[in-house]
């Protein structure tokens, strides 16, 4: 995988979570608690600065009550 597309989906990535959360009306450490990740973290997943694991996208996506694929699916404007 080409360092831009690792950067692409991280950007995804951040535009769905703030995108979820927003929706569900939680702020970033409603989250982190319902996720059990820490505040910090979400917050810097929001900015695309973290290479997300897969447990954390697992534990991302029950906090959000959604499904991982969801997370990384690029949405249409």
């Amino acid at each position: 995988m080409a360092a831009g597309e690792a950067r692409h989906l991280r950007d995804v990535l951040a535009r769905n979570v703030r995108m979820l959360r927003q929706e569900r009306k939680l702020s970033q450490e409603q989250l982190a608690d319902a996720s059990g990740l820490h505040r910090t973290y979400v917050g810097s997943i929001e900015r695309s600065e973290r290479n997300v694991s897969l447990d954390s996208l697992n534990a991302l996506a029950s906090g959000l009550s959604t499904e991982v694929w969801s997370l990384l699916q690029p949405k249409r404007d």
